[in-house]
């Protein structure tokens, strides 16, 4: 089970490949992995005990120095959120689908956790910046007022930093909604 993630996102493909292996190198993590997106981005995703994950990201800060966009460190984070960012978890019909949009992939990982950790909901997806530019949501669903509890939680984590683009809760969703969610 994961006890800790990291997450470290910058601005340069060649900087983020190099604070990747520094991190790697630097802490006993596993790698979730290591990856470039939208626009121009690099993602960095480590696991591990909480003191290796923080020497780890600490160690990428350095050497992305002025590249890095955002960095993360999640103790204790909900197993729901790694599944939902592998896209393991497929969509089963509820009474609500909630997504919260933001402008950061680090946020997106940040509101997912504490939505999932609010309220009695399942993380679908949790997408992180890559085919649409830049951007990230978390999709969740489950009965109506759940979700909603579930996003206004992750919303107000969020209020504070101004990534937050937009969000929704749809009751009663149509089901083939559901189909195109996957």
């Amino acid at each position: 089970m994961i006890d800790t993630i990291g997450f470290l996102e910058l601005n340069s493909i060649a900087r983020g490949l190099e604070a990747a292996d520094a991190m790697l190198k630097k802490a006993d993590v596993d790698l979730i992995f290591a990856k470039p997106g939208c626009p121009g981005k690099y993602y960095i995703l480590v696991a591990g005990e909480t003191a290796e994950v923080r020497t780890s990201v600490a160690e990428g800060q350095e050497i992305g120095g002025r590249f890095v966009i955002q960095s993360l460190v999640l103790p204790r984070v909900h197993e729901q959120v790694i599944q939902a960012i592998n896209l393991c978890v497929p969509p089963q019909p509820k009474n609500a689908v909630g997504m919260m949009e933001f402008f950061s992939v680090t946020e997106a990982l940040i509101c997912g956790d504490a939505a999932v950790k609010a309220a009695d909901v399942t993380l679908i997806d949790i997408r992180l910046g890559t085919g649409i530019g830049g951007k990230s949501y978390v999709l969740l669903t489950g009965d109506t007022s759940a979700v909603q509890q579930a996003v206004d939680a992750g919303v107000d984590k969020a209020q504070d930093k101004g990534m937050l683009l937009n969000q929704v809760v749809i009751p009663n969703p149509d089901p083939v909604l559901f189909e195109s969610l996957y």
